[in-house]
């Protein structure tokens, strides 16, 4: 019973922040305003700049804020202990990471539609505009030349959802198509669209499907790389009501309903029992595995324990979201309460189930793999637990944080009677398609950020569309076809700088409250709620980097074998955010009520 009640609390918990501490910050601080013009409607050009509707918007935020963040890191995070993971998804959720959001996404629609990095110029200071956007291209670069890798790994575990991955594609088109020319009312497609949804995963692998799943699986991560990337293209510079608007939005319907689906099943599991011998739901991890309790190899909780987690309670990627394609979109002001305070609880929410599933999910049994000599015997309670979050190496990796939510919330969803085929497609399916909408959302974020920073440094060809995108791509996939360390294959380049991702991402959050805080005193607003979490965003990825770069056998500038690429990125991301910091403090005390000059609009928003 006590993983129910840790699933309904957090889910009362949300409801009450976001009609309280949510419409506080809608109606008293933002004064969102339904009269005023939003981006999307000034500024209309049918390819970014789109007035959709709130539900439609909010899938497509949602699904690109979550990616596999909210999944890989909890299911980490566990290692030490459930107890500090949920506080820190929790109270980071509803105070950090929504209020980072929900500000991103305010700011940039009063700024039509532009970047956090590009106000940041006009608001903070002139040179934090460029400095701000080299960090978002660094960022965005990691997510590119990464996600090809984590998506084949998905392919690979779970070959099953490739079929219902890719027939997503022809759906979404088929439907954004009907919606947009008819004006039709979104209920009977979106039902139409779930229903064949389903039907893909519970056919996906059946007669020549099984070959074809398979066939696809043997492919390269380098040969997925490119097909990934090659399609982010082409998802980037059409218009976003063609695919990515409703492929986002039927994936958010898809996704909400299989949360649904593990919430039902954890109720039927924690009230009925689960399997034949009805079998207890309880939590079988310990509450803190700290000190001298902590697994083998696992680093200090603080900072550590924050930047693992990251896209469950705040991730600095969702100001990229916000600012870059969501405000182009909201046709009412007051619609961003939803979309951006909204998506992040949803976030938070299931960054809880995926803690569930790892602490008590995996509990009713999975099949062990780890010890070989056991192979094919199913692991129970406290030793499912520990088979997977044994040490630190072991428990690290796409396959075992992933392997450990698919196999925990494939439990709830076979107490419901469901068999574990399709338990198992779905929740891979859930994996991969989340992490698919990152892609193509990072890359349109990508190619908005490259013409910015083309248009600031007077590179002219780098400001149209085509060339900006084609830029961000080939040069993500000329990182991804490397290797990624020695004796690894072509295609895994993205791991050479992927451990900067963590750090780095929490400090894209830092800098995007720092524009939010300065945009607020100008106004002379409150800003007490945003200068504490900015200070603590600002202070926290700084920390890790120094503890990565310096402490330990394993530091990447003073360690036994140092990495001399990651410590030469660590530095450079460490003094460009000094020198943000230091243009912010001498820009501080003269911003106190002196209103920004005022954005221009695009001359070709869609150019």
């Amino acid at each position: 019973m006590e993983t129910l009640a840790i699933a309904l609390g957090a889910f009362v918990l949300y409801l009450v922040a976001y009609h309280t501490y949510g419409r506080w910050l809608a109606g008293k601080i933002f004064r969102l305003d339904p009269d005023r013009v939003p981006p999307s409607i000034e500024l209309e050009d049918g390819t970014d700049y789109v007035p959709t509707s709130k539900g439609v918007v909010f899938g497509h935020h949602f699904t690109s804020i979550a990616g596999t963040g909210p999944i890989v890191g909890p299911a980490l995070a566990v290692i030490w202990g459930w107890v500090p993971a949920l506080l820190w998804v929790l109270l980071g959720s509803i105070f950090i990471g929504a209020v980072h959001d929900f500000g991103s996404l305010v700011v940039s629609m009063r700024n039509r539609g532009q970047t956090v990095g590009d106000i940041a110029g006009r608001v903070l200071a002139p040179r934090a505009r460029i400095l701000f956007l080299s960090i978002l291209f660094l960022a965005l670069t990691i997510v590119l030349a990464i996600f090809g890798l984590v998506i084949a790994n998905v392919f690979k575990l779970y070959p099953t959802s490739i079929f219902p991955c890719m027939v997503q594609i022809p759906i979404a088109v088929a439907i954004g198509v009907w919606i947009h020319r008819r004006g039709m009312n979104l209920v009977i497609p979106s039902l139409l669209a779930l229903g064949l949804m389903y039907l893909s995963v519970w056919f996906g692998d059946w007669g020549p499907l099984h070959a074809f799943n398979h066939a696809l699986s043997e492919w390269s991560v380098l040969t997925w790389c490119v097909v990934l990337l090659i399609y982010s293209y082409i998802a980037s510079v059409l218009p976003v009501w063609v695919l990515l608007q409703p492929r986002d939005y039927i994936n958010s319907l898809q996704l909400l309903s299989a949360l649904a689906l593990v919430i039902v099943g954890l109720v039927v599991a924690a009230l009925f029992g689960f399997g034949p011998e009805k079998q207890t739901l309880e939590i079988v991890a310990e509450p803190v595995r700290m000190g001298a309790d902590a697994p083998p190899g696992a680093p200090m909780v603080f900072p550590f324990l924050f930047v693992t987690i990251a896209c469950g309670a705040v991730s600095g990627f969702h100001c990229l979201v916000s600012s870059g394609t969501s405000s182009k979109q909201l046709k009412c002001e007051t619609d961003a309460r939803f979309v951006g305070y909204g998506s992040m609880l949803t976030e938070g929410f299931l960054a809880v189930l995926v803690i569930l599933a790892c602490v008590a999910g995996i509990g009713l049994g999975i099949p062990e793999v780890i010890d070989k000599q056991a192979t094919g015997n199913i692991l129970t309670g406290a030793d499912a637990y520990h088979a997977r979050y044994a040490t630190w190496q072991s428990s690290g990796g796409l396959a075992a944080t992933v392997g450990s939510f698919v196999d925990g919330s494939g439990n709830f969803i076979r107490a419901l009677g469901l068999p574990a085929r399709f338990a198992i497609a779905l929740m891979g399916v859930f994996v991969a398609s989340f992490a698919a909408t990152t892609l193509d959302s990072a890359c349109r974020l990508q190619r908005y950020v490259t013409q910015e920073l083309a248009a600031a440094t007077g590179i002219r060809p780098l400001t149209n569309k085509h060339a900006a995108t084609i830029f961000a791509v080939v040069l993500a996939g000329l990182i991804a076809a490397l290797p990624g360390g020695p004796g690894a294959k072509p295609g895994t380049g993205g791991l050479l700088l992927w451990p900067l991702f963590g750090a780095t991402n929490q400090l894209l959050g830092g800098l995007a409250f720092l524009v939010i805080l300065f945009w607020m005193r100008r106004r002379e607003l409150p800003v007490w709620f945003i200068a504490l979490p900015a200070l603590f965003m600002l202070l926290l990825p700084a920390s890790a980097l120094l503890l990565q770069m310096f402490h330990g056998d394993a530091a990447w500038i003073t360690g036994k074998t140092p990495n001399h690429l990651l410590g030469a990125f660590g530095f450079a991301t460490l003094a460009l955010e000094a020198w943000i910091a230091w243009e912010a403090f001498k820009a501080w005390p003269r911003a106190r009520g002196v209103l920004e000059c005022a954005v221009t609009a695009p001359e070709n928003p869609s150019s």
